[in-house]
C-alpha cells in the first residue's frame, strides 16, 4: 500500500497547501518589490556598470608612457569607477578603447582584429584638420571622437578659465613690447605672413627653435611675462582650434594675447572679449602696430580684468584627458559609428 502523504502536501485544495502557496506568493512579491526598489541588485546590465569602467589606451598619445596601474583617475582627479590600462591583452575586458590618431598613421593593421559587442572605440586628436592626414581610412570605425572641438563627444580643450572670486590682478613687470615663441616656421602659413608684415612696424622678440633661441621648460613663462603682448598665432585656422599659445603663453604668463586663429566670436566662447586683441579687429597691420605701441597704462590694465574672477587651468596630462571619458560615459550614445570622419572633422 502506498504511503499516505501528510495532509498539507496531499492536495492543492487542502488548507496546508493553500497556506504554503500564500506564503510563496508573499515571498515572491517581497522579492519583486526589492528588485523594483533596488534595480541595480537584479539587473545584469546595470550591475555591470557598478564595476569600474575599463578604458584601454591602445597606444599612449605621448612618447612617455606613465604608470596607470594604480587608480590614477581617483587619486589625481577624484574620478571614481574608472580604470585606465595600456595592456592590450586586456582588450576583451575593456569597455572603451582609445586610439590616438598620431599612432594610427601606419595603417589599419595596428587596430585590434575584432571589436567586442558593446565595446566603444574612441578617436583622439588635438591637432587641427590641416595637420591631420589619412582620415578617409577610418570611416565606420569609431563610435566617439575626442578632440578640442566643442561638438566632440568628449571635449578636451587645451585650457579653460575656472571661477576664482578670490583672485587678484597680477601684471608682471614689463621690459619689452611684443614677443613670439615659434618652433615650426613655414613661410606658407598665415601666421608667417602676418608676422612678416607686422614686423615692418614694430620690433618682435622671437624665441624658439625657428630663431635658434630655444627656451627651457622653466624659462618659458618668465621670459614671455616680460613682454606686454604675445603673438598667440595658431599654425592653422579652424573652429575651436585655440591652443596653449593663448592659455599658457599668454594668459598664464601674464601678457596680453594678440590672436590669429578662428574669428573673434569663437574666442569669446572661451575667454572674455576684453582679455585679448584679435588681428582681425584692425583694418591693417599698421593700425594694429600703432594700437600696441601707443596704448597707455590704464587701457593696458583693462585687459587683465578677467583675473579678478578667473584663473587659468591648463590641460597637459593625458591621464586627465583619458579619465574624462569616464565622466562623459553615461551621457554618450552607444553603438553608432562615424560614417565619414574626415567630413566631420573638416566641417
Amino acid at each position: 500500500m502506498p504511503l499516505a502523504l501528510p495532509l498539507r502536501w496531499s492536495s492543492w485544495g487542502r488548507p496546508g497547501v493553500k497556506a504554503l502557496v500564500t506564503a510563496g506568493v508573499f515571498v515572491t512579491t517581497l522579492w519583486n518589490l526589492r528588485l523594483f526598489l533596488n534595480p541595480s541588485k537584479g539587473s545584469g546590465e546595470v550591475s555591470k556598470h557598478r564595476q569600474p569602467l575599463v578604458i584601454l589606451v591602445w597606444e599612449w598619445p605621448s612618447k612617455q608612457v606613465p604608470n596607470v596601474s594604480r587608480d590614477v583617475c581617483h587619486e589625481l582627479y577624484s574620478i571614481t569607477g574608472c580604470q585606465l590600462t595600456t595592456e592590450q591583452q586586456l582588450l576583451h575586458q575593456a569597455d572603451v578603447v582609445v586610439f590616438p590618431h598620431s599612432r594610427l598613421q601606419p595603417g589599419r593593421d595596428k587596430l585590434p582584429k575584432e571589436r567586442l559587442p558593446g565595446q566603444n572605440w574612441v578617436w583622439v586628436s588635438l591637432e587641427s584638420p590641416s595637420n591631420t592626414r589619412a582620415l578617409a581610412a577610418w570611416n565606420q570605425t569609431f563610435n566617439w571622437v575626442m578632440t578640442y572641438r566643442q561638438d566632440s563627444d568628449i571635449f578636451i580643450p587645451y585650457g579653460k578659465l575656472v571661477p576664482n572670486w578670490s583672485a587678484t590682478v597680477n601684471i608682471p613687470a614689463k621690459t619689452n613690447l611684443v614677443s613670439w615663441v615659434i618652433s615650426n616656421y613655414h613661410r606658407t602659413q598665415k601666421r608667417a605672413e602676418v608676422y612678416k608684415n607686422l614686423s615692418r612696424y614694430l620690433h618682435v622678440n622671437i624665441y624658439g627653435k625657428a630663431n635658434n633661441k630655444p627656451l627651457c621648460k622653466d624659462c618659458l613663462l618668465p621670459t614671455i611675462s616680460k613682454s606686454k603682448f604675445y603673438l598667440a598665432f595658431e599654425n592653422s585656422i579652424h573652429r575651436d582650434y585655440i591652443t596653449e599659445k593663448l592659455w599658457r603663453n599668454s594668459l598664464l604668463a601674464g601678457t596680453v594675447p594678440v590672436v590669429l586663429g578662428p574669428p573673434r566670436a569663437n574666442y569669446e566662447q572661451f575667454v572674455p572679449a576684453d582679455s585679448f586683441i584679435h588681428v582681425n579687429d584692425f583694418g591693417s597691420l599698421e593700425e594694429l602696430a600703432t594700437f600696441l605701441k601707443t596704448m597707455n597704462s590704464s587701457r593696458y590694465q583693462q585687459f587683465f580684468a578677467w583675473q579678478r574672477r578667473f584663473s587659468v587651468k591648463l590641460y597637459t596630462d593625458w591621464r586627465e584627458r583619458i579619465c574624462a571619458i569616464c565622466t562623459a560615459y553615461p551621457r554618450l550614445a552607444h553603438g553608432r559609428l562615424y560614417p565619414d570622419l574626415q567630413s566631420w572633422f573638416n566641417s
